[in-house]
């Protein structure tokens, strides 16, 4: 298997199989990520790629979950994503469900006849970084897309049978915005009814360009305690129509957060008021990690 530069995935893809089909992010302006600074964007040869996936089945006796690589494989064409989910079809045939990163405006370019074709073929579950609801936030962090935008691509995904992982960031306004920031965000999340929602904590590399303005003092960062009120207010504006699958339990996050909305909303904001009480249920900021 061959891989060019640093490669990322969704925490929930530890155990599949890692294929990379473009290098890069297309977008790669995101003010609070350095994920894929370090990269031009291009597609790989298709013909490499389709050598990784034989070498892998040489390699492994059993593959159930394939994530494609790198930052948004959604741009490529069907014509190009067909040929190789066939493939995977072809090789493993015990595969059950193909996974990759799209951003909206990937989605947006998509009929909803293709996004069903892609369904048709393998692909189970888009992961989205909506990152907040509030347009001011999306426009400082240079998003690319508007709140309605990150919707419509959310409904265009879910229509067509796969679902869509929408990821939101807490922090992510500073001190100046966490309201807004909160407020918008759940309301989002009501509107858009994906099947899961994950919420990270804001944390920010060097190479992002938003680390010069926390250095300087323009940005603020909240302490851990408003981060809290901030997951509890956003919370308390989550009631989508359908059953969500919530999670903030990622290695970034002060404190774990899991259940499906509405159902277990109660028992979350219950467990985050807790918190606000007790600041040692949280995590200490030495095990905090990306």
């Amino acid at each position: 298997m061959r891989y060019e530069g640093d490669i990322y995935r969704p925490p929930s893809e530890a155990y599949s199989l890692l294929v990379q089909v473009t290098v890069g992010c297309t977008h790669n302006k995101c003010t609070f990520c350095s994920m894929f600074k370090n990269k031009k964007f291009h597609l790989r040869n298709m013909d490499e790629v389709m050598e990784d996936l034989e070498e892998a089945r040489r390699l492994y006796r059993h593959v159930e979950r394939i994530f494609l690589c790198d930052g948004d494989a959604l741009c490529l064409s069907n014509r190009k994503l067909l040929v190789i989910l066939q493939k995977i079809r072809e090789l493993f045939p015990e595969c059950r469900r193909v996974n990759v990163y799209g951003n909206a405006a990937d989605v947006l370019h998509k009929t909803p006849e293709e996004l069903r074709e892609l369904y048709e073929n393998g692909v189970r579950m888009i992961y989205i970084g909506a990152e907040s609801g509030s347009e001011k936030v999306l426009k400082d962090i240079c998003k690319g897309v508007t709140g309605e935008q990150l919707i419509e691509a959310v409904h265009k995904i879910e229509d067509s049978g796969i679902q869509a992982s929408v990821t939101f960031i807490s922090g992510l306004a500073g001190k100046d915005g966490w309201r807004e920031h909160a407020i918008e965000s759940g309301r989002m999340i009501s509107r858009m009814n994906a099947s899961y929602v994950a919420l990270l904590t804001l944390m920010v590399e060097p190479a992002a360009p938003l680390y010069e303005k926390i250095r300087s003092g323009e940005f603020r960062l909240l302490s851990p305690e408003e981060v809290i009120a901030e997951t509890c207010l956003m919370i308390e504006n989550m009631n989508p129509e359908k059953p969500c699958v919530f999670r903030s339990n990622h290695a970034s996050n002060y404190l774990s957060l899991k259940g499906t909305l509405p159902e277990d909303r109660e028992a979350m904001l219950a467990k985050l008021r807790r918190a606000m009480e007790d600041s040692g249920m949280l995590k200490d900021e030495r095990f905090r990690m990306l």
